[in-house]
């Protein structure tokens, strides 16, 4: 095998979204990483509930990626709840607690706290879903066919 054909291993990030699909698929919600808002923020995972309920998870693979991070509060007025996804060797007493907290990993994830509710509005949420319906569409259909 060449070089141009090697995958490249997961980022740690990557890996973190991966685990969080994975638990929230378990919870029978639908998950899309790397969803863009209206803003054109971009979620690391949003997920759709059985009752249309939307939670967005902002994944931190470190310390520093925490630190850095400016615009987690941009998300909070697209999403029912908001939780922070972390590993097991995070430093948890960092992140605001008044959000929910799932720990993860790159195989699966469970929520340590579920965050508070913060309803949408319903036009909002009608237009998170059909983006949300959208992105997924576009993406399976860019698996079929590469070139559509």
């Amino acid at each position: 095998m060449d070089s141009s054909t090697e995958c490249l291993p997961p980022l740690p990030g990557q890996r973190l979204q991966r685990g969080v699909s994975r638990a929230l698929i378990a919870l029978n919600f639908a998950a899309i990483e790397e969803m863009t808002l209206p803003t054109g923020l971009r979620a690391d995972v949003m997920a759709l509930g059985p009752r249309g309920e939307i939670w967005i998870v902002e994944c931190k693979s470190s310390r520093t990626d925490f630190t850095a991070d400016r615009k987690w509060q941009g998300y909070l007025g697209f999403c029912d709840r908001f939780f922070w996804a972390v590993d097991a060797d995070f430093p948890t007493d960092l992140l605001p607690a008044d959000h929910g907290l799932i720990l993860a990993d790159a195989w699966g994830g469970e929520v340590l706290r579920l965050a508070p509710e913060m309803a949408l509005a319903g036009a909002r949420r009608k237009a998170l879903m059909l983006a949300f319906a959208r992105a997924a569409a576009g993406r399976l259909n860019a698996l079929r066919d590469p070139r559509s």
